[in-house]
């Protein structure tokens, strides 16, 4: 059995799942609603407030859809219940971050400004310029989003300069070392 795709999932209170023929999941709670089709061969099943993933023979791509399978729902789950965040740091003279109505406006060091629209299910905070915020009850997409503004300019490892994630260590360099 996988060690992950065993494990029950716990359904909190004020979170309804639903579970339709074809494998689709809806899962309902306090800061929004989400949709999945899983794979046909994963057996979803749910008694009472728990739910459980089965497959249907253990041939190798079953066993990693099993703990990936598991993996969704309780991302889905826990999405609808708390949300999901991921806090970015920007480092930088003249690097800063605001946001203007649904926009993030990011100045980077570039000739122009940075706009990144707010997709639907997502929210920016920026509590201070150089600090970002992406929540949203979508963990892919909020994982997707952060990546996004980090691309726009990833940290440099000689001076530390850019977009990088709170809990992202940057590995510096040494730099030009002088003649003898």
């Amino acid at each position: 059995m996988s060690r992950i795709g065993r494990l029950p999932i716990q359904v909190p209170t004020g979170v309804s799942v639903k579970i339709d023929s074809d494998n689709t999941v809806t899962v309902k709670g306090p800061n929004g609603t989400l949709t999945q089709t899983m794979h046909p061969e994963m057996t979803i099943e749910q008694e009472n407030d728990t739910i459980i993933v089965k497959r249907s023979s253990d041939n190798k791509k079953y066993k990693a859809l099993h703990g990936l399978t598991r993996s969704l729902l309780n991302n889905m789950v826990t999405g609808v219940k708390d949300g999901f965040s991921k806090k970015l740091e920007i480092n930088g003279v003249g690097y800063r971050a605001q946001k203007q109505g649904k926009k993030l406006v990011l100045t980077l060091g570039y000739s122009h400004p940075i706009e990144m629209e707010e997709p639907a299910g997502i929210t920016y905070e920026v509590p201070d310029a150089s600090t970002v915020i992406v929540k949203g009850i979508d963990k892919q997409l909020v994982g997707e989003m952060a990546a996004k503004i980090r691309f726009k300019r990833p940290p440099e490892p000689y001076k530390g300069k850019g977009v990088k994630y709170a809990d992202e260590t940057i590995l510096r360099k040494e730099g030009k070392s002088g003649s003898v």
